[in-house]
């Protein structure tokens, strides 16, 4: 009884340490995980995965961040890599872009490089199943190929007439016109399929960029100032005419109410 005690408070224990340990690495990091684990793809499955990554950097430093995940994909650091677009803006509130695609092996490595002493705000995997797409393209390639094989063998008997061999010729270029077509379709599929798309967005933290907000504000206060005070003295030139016209026409208005005025109390006085 005593040693089954024992062994109850000890895995007790483990699960507590489980848990503290779980709390102990942070919510943020936690979900990084689970969403890491989550794009396995299963086995003879035609998923096509894309990852949108968000990550606060100091601006400082987001030009050469990007730059070095452009390198370290050119190079193949991290597998087969072709970088798809790169993006900065400058100015107070500075950002950066990066979009790649690479092998899955390859997804989690330049990722990390990326968020090297950052913090990754957000974290978004979703997946395309081109199943569907696959089978069509197969099945459009398969039906074509059969298609010319028999056209083939059409042409090769020696009773066709001229006639019939230029329509034959003429629906062989259109096959094979659309056999490329299938072949570049399957390949980006195949593309799509065995590497996965990875968008990086940089920014600066949240504090970098409400203080850089301010000073833009800051700075640009005199513009809208004379800006504001341009805008008033149109409004003002625009409505002065408008004002003296109908002063005028009040003031004429007011005089003849009051000759008129006069002019029945006199007659009444009579």
């Amino acid at each position: 009884m005593t040693g089954w005690t024992g062994r109850a408070r000890a895995g007790l224990a483990g699960m507590l340490l489980l848990g503290l340990v779980a709390c102990g690495r942070g919510g943020q990091n936690y979900a990084a995980d689970a969403a890491a684990g989550a794009v396995a793809s299963p086995e003879g499955a035609f998923l096509a995965y894309e990852h949108d990554i968000r990550i606060q950097l100091d601006a400082k430093r987001i030009s050469e961040r990007v730059k070095a995940v452009s390198e370290a994909c050119q190079s193949n650091r991290f597998g087969d890599c072709a970088v798809l677009q790169v993006g900065e803006e400058g100015g107070e509130t500075r950002s950066g872009s990066i979009r790649v695609r690479i092998a899955p092996k390859g997804v989690e490595p330049i990722i990390a490089l990326a968020g090297e002493g950052g913090d990754v705000a957000s974290r978004n995997t979703h997946a395309e199943d081109l199943a569907q797409q696959v089978a069509d393209t197969a099945l459009t390639q398969a039906r074509l190929q059969k298609e010319h094989a028999q056209l083939q063998a059409y042409q090769q008997r020696s009773d066709m007439k001229v006639a019939d061999l230029l329509a034959v010729s003429q629906r062989m270029a259109e096959i094979e016109a659309g056999l490329e077509q299938a072949n570049k379709e399957a390949a980006q599929q195949r593309r799509r399929i065995d590497t996965q798309l990875v968008s990086l967005h940089f920014e600066g933290p949240t504090g970098q960029r409400s203080r850089s907000e301010i000073g833009k504000a800051v700075s640009e206060f005199g513009s809208i100032f004379t800006t504001s005070i341009a805008f008033v003295i149109r409004a003002v030139a625009a409505l002065l005419p408008v004002g003296v016209v109908a002063w005028a026409v009040g003031a004429v208005g007011v005089g003849l109410w009051r000759r008129r005025k006069r002019r029945k109390a006199a007659a009444s006085a009579r």
